[in-house]
């Protein structure tokens, strides 16, 4: 049986320290609508609702970056 602890381990490494410039970043899309974004593929991470509020507490403990502008690339 799986629990919460267990289910937010897939999740591990968007908080890690990373070494240069962070793959994934909490772009504040709107007001009370915080994501993570994967600046690597250019698209917001999927994270199930029910955990992405421990997610970002966790991304932001780790120091991750946090922007209210768009953190990827052009498209196109």
């Amino acid at each position: 049986m799986s629990t919460p602890t267990d289910a937010l381990e897939r999740f591990a490494a968007l908080w890690e320290t990373p070494a240069d410039s962070p793959r994934w970043v909490i772009w504040r899309a709107g007001p009370g609508d915080s994501l993570v974004f994967d600046r690597e593929f250019n698209v917001p991470y999927d994270v199930d609702d029910a955990m992405l509020g421990e997610v970002l507490r966790r991304m932001r403990e780790a120091g991750l970056p946090e922007t209210d502008a768009y953190p990827g690339r052009p498209c196109g």
